[in-house]
C-alpha cells in the first residue's frame, strides 16, 4: 500500500482531494500501520470518539470553569469518571470510597486505589442502613 501511495502521489495534484488524502496517509503512515505491529490495538478510534463525546457536547459549559486551573480540574475529573465508566464502576461510589479512605490508606499501597485495581471498602454500617 505504501508503494502504491507513493506511485499515485506523483500522478495527482497535491492540492486535489485525492492528493490531500494521499499526503495525509503518507504523513501518518507510522500511526496507520501501528495496529498491524501491535495486535492489541484497535484499528478504528470509535472508543476514543465516544469517550470524547461528552466533552464535545459540554463544550459551552467548559467556558465557565472559572480559570485555567478549574478547567484542568474538570478535565481530570472527566477523565477519571470516563475511566470508571469504562471499567463498569459507578464514578460517584468510587470517588466517595476513595476520598473516605485516602487519608488513612498506606502510601506504599496507594496504587490499590486506582480505578483498575480498586475494591470497595467493606461497609461498617449496620445491615439495612445505607451510608
Amino acid at each position: 500500500m505504501h508503494a502504491w501511495l507513493l506511485a499515485e502521489q506523483a500522478k495527482v495534484l497535491p492540492k486535489s482531494p485525492v492528493g490531500e488524502a494521499i499526503n495525509y496517509a503518507l504523513n501518518h503512515w507510522i500511526a496507520l500501520i501501528r495496529p498491524l505491529e501491535a495486535g492489541f490495538l484497535e484499528i478504528d478510534n470509535g472508543a476514543s470518539e465516544w469517550a470524547m463525546k461528552p466533552v464535545a457536547l459540554g463544550r459551552r459549559n467548559w467556558l465557565f470553569a472559572g480559570s485555567d486551573e478549574g478547567g484542568k480540574t474538570a478535565a481530570t475529573l472527566m477523565s477519571l469518571c470516563t475511566t470508571c465508566k469504562d471499567l463498569g464502576i459507578d464514578p460517584f461510589a468510587y470517588l466517595r470510597d476513595v476520598l473516605d479512605r485516602v487519608s488513612t490508606h498506606p502510601n506504599s499501597r496507594i496504587d490499590e486505589l486506582l480505578p483498575d485495581r480498586w475494591k470497595p471498602a467493606e461497609s461498617t454500617d449496620p445491615p439495612g442502613r445505607k451510608g
